[in-house]
């Protein structure tokens, strides 16, 4: 059986990018027709940490950041839930005396784009959060920082989606997408085909083989962020807590359960198998539990993987195509994605209905392949 349709807009992908794009495009009463091939947020969107986090970011990411920062304060009108979006803080740990230096350089950088980082000595830092183990040299706290349940942000974005109109079609798996000069033909698995003059590719881990369909190569490849999750314990930890150079992240939530991140796992992503990897899983533990050492008496009682989508400079493809006009594409988030979405939604639309967006992208462009190739 086929069935054709027609929109303004086809989005590749339902993950938190392509459900936010969906509802701000619909905001704009621009229509909409989204196919996912699997469930909106199903993949990393759902999977992931849940951090919503400005400090670290690179730099040039900041102004999408604070846009995306002043979304999520407005969530509930937006979206109709919070989520379990909390400002809890997010504190970054140093060891050693070269990383908080590095830390104190970092503030300098972000200067003047709100995050009100404060530095804090070792001293200072145990008397706050006593919690804390022996070897931290300081840390640096963003206190408007924090976390979300990310099971629930992409799926309701879907749902105000839909709610606003959008057409959303999951299990729907798309085959090819090509542009006459005039308006692309989207065909999916199962004989639907979605004619649109626009088309955003919001495809996540698989952003870069939609890409090459319209002759732009990038070099995106998989990774599997290990999750995992203990048992309720008392509550203790407030801010998100990481530390310079990766290696572990952590928070702990309302119920009291840790949720905490570190190192890869495995997957395929031709048949979308993930796996999480136990031995990189302990190593980071053991590293969460010397700067927390109550997490020694933690029971682990879950984890879990998922996809993302990554690239060689850890910077998204986000902007115009510069092969196709109307393609626009959002993917590779090299696993920082989650707080960017609702800005990246809005920018997305920015861009289709108004040909350019206020928010600075420039550095995120898809030609910056084309160019060192």
């Amino acid at each position: 059986m086929s069935e054709r349709l027609t929109a303004d807009v086809a989005i590749i992908g339902g993950g938190l990018m392509g459900c936010s794009a969906a509802l701000a495009l619909r905001r704009m009463n621009l229509s909409v027709v989204l196919l996912e091939q699997g469930w909106c947020g199903a993949q990393a969107s759902g999977v992931n940490y849940g951090g919503v986090r400005r400090q670290g970011r690179p730099v040039v990411q900041l102004p999408l950041s604070q846009r995306a920062y002043a979304i999520w304060q407005r969530l509930p009108q937006l979206i109709g839930s919070d989520c379990e979006y909390a400002i809890s803080g997010h504190l970054k740990l140093a060891r050693n005396e070269a990383e908080l230096a590095s830390l104190e350089d970092y503030r300098g950088q972000a200067d003047g784009f709100g995050l009100q980082l404060e530095i804090l000595g070792r001293e200072a830092l145990r008397q706050r959060y006593p919690w804390l183990g022996e070897n931290i040299a300081g840390g640096s706290l963003c206190p408007g920082d924090g976390h979300a349940n990310p099971r629930l942000v992409a799926a309701a974005f879907a749902l105000a989606a839909r709610n606003h109109g959008a057409d959303l079609r999951e299990g729907t798996t798309v085959e090819s997408a090509v542009f006459d000069g005039r308006q692309f033909t989207v065909c999916a698995a199962g004989g639907l085909e979605v004619k649109a003059k626009f088309l955003l590719n919001c495809a996540g881990a698989w952003g870069a083989k939609f890409a090459e369909q319209f002759g732009e190569q990038v070099p995106e490849y998989p990774i599997f962020p290990n999750m995992w999750v203990t048992e309720p314990m008392p509550k203790l930890v407030e801010p998100n807590v990481g530390i310079v150079g990766g290696g572990f992240y952590v928070r702990q939530v309302a119920r009291g359960n840790f949720v905490l991140g570190g190192g890869r796992g495995t997957g395929q992503l031709a048949i979308a198998s993930t796996r999480p990897d136990s031995a990189a899983m302990f190593a980071s533990m053991r590293m969460a539990c010397e700067f927390i050492p109550a997490l020694r008496n933690a029971l682990v009682i879950r984890s879990w993987t998922g996809v993302e989508g990554a690239l060689p400079d850890h910077q998204p493809v986000l902007g115009p195509s510069v092969t196709t006009p109307g393609l626009f594409h959002a993917f590779g988030f090299s696993g920082g994605g989650f707080q960017l979405a609702p800005a990246v939604g809005e920018v997305l639309a920015d861009l289709v209905a108004h040909g350019a967006t206020a928010t600075p992208i420039e550095a995120f462009s898809i030609g910056r392949f084309n160019a060192a190739s």
